[in-house]
């Protein structure tokens, strides 16, 4: 079992629930070190002292604040702790929203939350199962690593999700960062036929149905290189659509998701009809079974 990253409370009303924070995702990774260029030689970084040059460890390292005119606030890590102690054993909740209300621009990473106290699990299950119910989300904050986080806890299925996430000045403003932005494009042709595309092209959300390709090309790279192979793909750069040619591309591409779709249709019925055939067989093979089985037992003697 997985060792918790937090452990505290989640407190709503007069209630407290004992919980562990655990991660719930992880990314594809590979590592790769540094080298310089044409050498065999690592690059790496160590933790100097500017002034003499030397390496300082870890645990001899504070944190300093810049207050201007080349002066800096020293704060040591406890002091940073002290500063609310009960915050960073409590998850409190301030309210529960609709979850649909969420916009998921605010969310930036998602933990389980698991119950750490068996002689408390009932209310764990408890509060899962009320949110579940509700569609809601609870709204607290708490401290961890020294960082205070807004979160939202949400049920999924069997287990309560946390999810930390960027308060409301943390998330820039479209307009200040990219300026002018194209105005509404009215409601003509264009428009009408990009709502075709957009339904032919939908789906079901089905997330096992994406893998990452750009890791696993990664890897065959490291693989051929480590036995003196070269691998080389060749893909066309995307080009920019002309306006002219905007109507034209979006019918063809309603045309072709259509086929796609139909396509994809006929192989689910295929695979859906071929299923009940197996299944019809193998009820018939078991009611044939069944039958030789009877016609075999023997009867019973009657007694003189």
């Amino acid at each position: 079992m997985a060792r918790a990253i937090w452990s505290g409370y989640i407190n709503f009303g007069l209630v407290s629930v004992p919980v562990g924070l655990y991660s719930a995702t992880q990314e594809h990774e590979i590592d790769f070190h540094q080298f310089q260029k044409g050498t065999s030689d690592r690059i790496r970084y160590k933790r100097v002292n500017e002034r003499t040059g030397r390496e300082v460890p870890y645990d001899k390292i504070v944190k300093g604040h810049d207050v201007g005119g080349g002066e800096y606030v020293i704060v040591e890590p406890d002091e940073l702790d002290d500063i609310a102690p009960g915050k960073s054993r409590s998850l409190e909740i301030d309210t529960f929203v609709d979850l649909d209300e969420i916009d998921p621009m605010h969310f930036q990473k998602s933990y389980y939350l698991g119950p750490s106290d068996p002689e408390n699990a009932s209310s764990y299950a408890l509060l899962r199962d009320a949110l579940a119910k509700t569609n809601r989300a609870g709204i607290a904050k708490f401290v961890m690593r020294g960082k205070e986080y807004l979160a939202t806890i949400r049920a999924d299925e069997k287990v309560l999700v946390l999810e930390t996430m960027f308060f409301a000045d943390e998330i820039r403003d479209p307009d200040d960062e990219l300026g002018d932005l194209p105005r509404k494009s009215g409601a003509g042709k264009r428009l009408s036929m990009a709502v075709d595309l957009i339904e032919a092209m939908s789906g079901e959300w089905k997330p096992a149905a994406y893998k990452d390709t750009y890791t696993e090309r990664v890897k065959e790279l490291v693989k051929a290189k480590h036995a003196g192979k070269e691998v080389v793909y060749s893909e066309e750069e995307p080009q920019a659509t002309n306006p002219t040619d905007l109507v034209a591309a979006l019918r063809a591409s309603v045309e072709e998701a259509r086929k796609a779709r139909t396509a994809t249709k006929k192989t689910a019925t295929k695979k859906t009809a071929t299923k009940k055939t197996a299944t019809k067989k193998a009820t018939a093979k078991k009611t044939t079974a069944k039958k030789t089985t009877a016609k075999k037992r023997p009867g019973r003697k009657k007694a003189a």
